[in-house]
């Protein structure tokens, strides 16, 4: 499997520093703009699938990718959502205290899990094909 992992443009939570956890978030006018050259910088790759997270900021950028391969199957999901911040969602990441985790925070290792399921399964249905992930 050849895989292209990319990331969503830039939000407007990103100039603020607030988490977004699993909040759709907004891509900014940079952000579009982003989206708009990585979408053209992988217009020549051979991409068989596109997986995206199914949250905006990701699945706006995936959309813009998708123009220039609109065969491509494109799936969106949730398995790619950034880790779940809870009550924290929307506060502060440069006051957020990560040597105290709050439980409703979704744990290291439970992120972890998540992803490593959603890449076996990737693996496995694609693993001869170009991945583009979102």
């Amino acid at each position: 499997m050849r895989l292209i992992l990319t990331r969503h443009g830039e939000t407007e939570d990103n100039i603020t520093s607030t988490i977004q956890g699993q909040s759709h978030g907004k891509l900014t006018k940079l952000g579009i703009q982003q989206a708009v050259k990585l979408a053209d910088r992988l217009k020549e790759e051979k991409i068989d699938v596109i997986y995206s997270s199914d949250l905006a900021r990701s699945a706006d950028t995936a959309k813009k990718i998708h123009l220039f391969h609109p065969k491509t199957p494109i799936v969106f999901t949730d398995a790619l959502r950034e880790r779940n911040f809870g009550s924290h969602t929307g506060g502060n990441l440069k006051t957020f205290d990560w040597d105290n985790i709050p439980e409703d925070v979704e744990s290291s290792e439970a992120m972890r899990k998540r992803a490593v399921l959603f890449f076996d399964k990737v693996f496995k249905k694609h693993h001869n094909s170009t991945v583009l992930i979102v």
